[in-house]
């Protein structure tokens, strides 16, 4: 197909909306039948879609293919020179259990999509609802991108302002894909969203983080869950926190703004009584002053089964007030989506034979492929 077809095909998939071939009239019914005989831009029904009360949207995706020499999903990384498409239909059967959720989340001055970089998570974070059941797939660049495109079609939702790597999923051990997937939503021929409104969360890979700031050559924002302020802490919340130390993560971090520029967002998800206190505040603070970086608390928002509490409003006050008296740069993440489970850490792919079921341990150490 010549390159100005391509061009066309990708003003119709991002600009219009259109993942119909039989819409896209400038093309010819020839090359319109072309397009739906070999290539697919939606890889998935949506299979579920939720309103919470504040607004807030989330879907829930059926993925269908999962073969990995069958890449699907309205996406293709530009070449040098021009863009294109490549995207092969897909003709396996569905699989209930390769579900994944998105949230769009609104406000005054923005429209922010939360997505999924995985089918589960092989983390295992013992507050987060995501890891139940452990790790079924990695998305695709083009599953990635597609969650993305759908919530830009929801009713009432306009053109996506910001994306946040936040659902399910560790980014970083689905490295390539997600970086393909950045390029893509940054693309003037994509989506077009600006580098500095992409923000990509960690729970913590060292080496990954170095090897993103060496490969990513795009302005997005890194945001480093750490949730705890001391590694006893960390390791009895978070399992792979055991194949490394809170030093070596802030030192990758600080690695991260000698390269790009760019301050870390330390993520920092408060359970009562667990690491809300006031001696972790000052923890916390210390950490925070030893780069440039601030600080985003987050209120734990509940999953049925598992033995954390959300914390009071006294207590996540009184945490920000220290962290704001130690000249550290602090918010408080609204929860946003709660009475649909769409809030932080909430996010489960629906094969869970009930709520509560335990988590699936995590594999023997975390290994990121290579990018």
């Amino acid at each position: 197909m010549a390159p100005f077809r391509a061009r066309q095909i990708l003003d119709w998939v991002y600009e219009r909306g259109v993942a119909d071939p039989a819409l896209m009239t400038n093309l010819s019914k020839r090359d319109r039948d072309l397009l739906a005989s070999e290539m697919v831009f939606l890889s998935g029904p949506t299979v579920a879609h939720q309103s919470a009360s504040d607004g807030t949207q989330k879907l829930l995706i059926q993925w269908t293919d999962f073969s990995p020499s069958r890449p699907a999903g309205p996406h293709l990384p530009a070449p040098a020179t021009e863009p294109g498409l490549a995207l092969p239909i897909a003709d396996a059967a569905p699989d209930p259990a390769r579900q994944t959720e998105c949230v769009m989340i609104p406000a005054e001055d923005r429209r922010t999509a939360c997505i999924s970089s995985q089918v589960g998570c092989p983390v295992g974070c013992r507050f987060c609802a995501s890891g139940l059941g452990g790790l079924d797939a990695n998305l695709s660049a083009g599953r990635i991108v597609e969650q993305v495109w759908r919530l830009a079609r929801l009713p009432d939702v306009g053109r996506i302002s910001n994306i946040v790597f936040m659902g399910m999923g560790e980014p970083l051990a689905n490295l390539a894909c997600v970086t393909q997937a950045i390029r893509t939503i940054n693309a003037l021929w994509g989506l077009g969203i600006s580098a500095r409104k992409i923000t990509l969360s960690t729970v913590g890979l060292p080496q990954a983080i170095e090897r993103l700031a060496d490969t990513l050559d795009l302005p997005v924002t890194l945001a480093l869950s750490l949730h705890a302020p001391t590694d006893e802490i960390r390791r009895s919340l978070i399992p792979w926190a055991e194949y490394t130390t809170i030093t070596d993560l802030l030192a990758a971090c600080q690695k991260w703004f000698d390269k790009t520029g760019r301050e870390i967002t330390l993520e920092y998800t408060l359970l009562h009584r667990v690491n809300d206190r006031p001696e972790h505040a000052e923890l916390l603070a210390k950490l925070a002053k030893s780069l440039r970086a601030n600080v985003n608390l987050i209120r734990y928002n509940e999953v049925s089964g598992l033995p954390f509490a959300r914390p009071v409003d006294h207590d996540v006050l009184a945490f920000q007030h220290i962290l704001r008296d130690r000249g550290v740069n602090v918010h408080i993440r609204a929860s946003r989506g709660r009475d649909i489970a769409a809030a932080c850490g909430q996010l489960r792919h629906e094969k869970q034979a009930s709520p509560g079921s335990p988590a699936t341990p995590p594999p023997a150490a975390p290994v990121a492929p290579a990018a």
